[in-house]
């Protein structure tokens, strides 16, 4: 046996597993696509977010929260391990409203959320004055926006960089280029790459986003994941104009605002098209009229990672015992989480969260 664990899919979720596997003391291989791979981690909003999340499910709710309970400290570890600052900034983040029926209705539903977690979802109503003396350049179209002071943002790339050198630090190996085509278990498990490599594991996460819904069923999964294409915009670097990040809009740590993002059904297209970046630029520019003069750099389409009800899929096959699906839209949001808690339930230890909301029994047909 090569490995103790085989990682199949090298972006920000198998890394963050791989990281915390390699804290308690496992061997791990890590084999990540080649460059024409759909990649979810590089062209993320980089959002550590709760607000609005499970408001059908609370426990995925609970689940965002831990994670984003832990984040910082995480992102400490990482940077003390590295040298690689991982910046994150976690003062709140706005859901800005255009409407105040649209307002009042989201605050009806984080209500009835905040009583089934026990009171504990904090957050707060700005009207527009008082959001205007917490951003300044608030449009007047934007009539006040819910504050969630649990949210918070991140810097997506610098996290991905800096776990892919601290699991090559705690001796992990990172195989590039690597597409998985076989699965297979005779004693251990057996995989098989496109290039002739194999490698045997004692056991084997598949974390390979939309790559799970190929390879996924030939492991015993029904990994029910589509594509959703979300395209965005990011300026010039620009003089502080926006403090807290919302969901249309937010400024990175190196000056620059990143908008976004689309949410479209096209499948596996991950390209920009100009009625879509239109759309965005000009709800940016509703929300904060300083950006219409403001030049933009960069644009970029990419496929989120989603299961048909949106919430992650946690689950061990039943017919590979030792193999298990791993997925999320929310890499970011829940990599702490990934790296700090899920390894208990990898393991099967005492302290192993209860995922088994998130298991595909909920996708069994009735």
């Amino acid at each position: 046996m090569d490995t103790d664990y085989a990682i199949i899919g090298g972006g920000v979720v198998g890394l963050s597993v791989a990281w915390g596997l390699l804290s308690r003391g496992r061997t791990v291989t890590v084999l990540d696509g080649d460059d024409g791979s759909f990649r979810a981690s590089r062209g993320n909003f980089g959002l550590v977010w709760v607000q609005s999340k499970g408001m059908n499910q609370p426990r995925y709710a609970r689940w965002s929260q831990r994670s984003a309970a832990i984040w910082a400290g995480f992102a400490e570890e990482l940077a003390a391990n590295t040298g690689q600052p991982v910046p994150l900034e976690q003062k709140g983040g706005y859901d800005l409203h255009f409407s105040e029926e649209t307002l009042q209705a989201t605050v009806e539903k984080y209500e009835t959320l905040k009583a089934q977690l026990d009171g504990d979802y904090p957050f707060e109503v700005l009207g527009h004055n008082a959001l205007r003396i917490e951003e300044p350049h608030i449009g007047p179209k934007v009539v006040g926006a819910i504050l969630h002071h649990q949210d918070g943002h991140a810097n997506p790339l610098k996290l991905l960089q800096a776990l892919a050198a601290d699991v090559r630090r705690m001796g992990g190996r990172v195989l590039t280029g690597k597409t998985v085509t076989a699965v297979t278990k005779p004693d251990a498990f057996r995989i098989t790459c496109a290039d002739g490599t194999i490698l045997g594991a004692g056991r084997v996460i598949l974390s390979a986003g939309l790559g799970a819904a190929q390879l996924g069923p030939s492991m015993g999964f029904k990994a029910p994941v589509r594509p959703q294409r979300g395209q965005v915009l990011i300026t010039e670097k620009l003089p502080k104009l926006i403090n807290r990040p919302s969901l249309i809009a937010r400024q990175v740590d190196e000056g620059g605002i990143q908008i976004g993002a689309t949410n479209e059904e096209v499948g596996h297209d991950d390209r920009v098209t100009q009625p879509g970046l239109s759309g965005l630029a000009a709800e940016a520019i509703a929300a904060y009229p300083a950006l219409a003069r403001a030049q933009l750099v960069r644009s970029w389409g990419a496929l989120r990672v989603l299961s048909p009800d949106g919430l992650p899929i946690y689950q061990e096959s039943t017919e590979m015992p030792g193999a298990f699906l791993v997925t999320c839209h929310s890499g970011i949001t829940l990599a702490a989480a990934h790296a700090r808690l899920l390894p208990d339930w990898l393991e099967g230890t005492e302290a192993a969260p209860d995922l088994e909301v998130f298991s595909e029994a909920r996708f069994a047909v009735s």
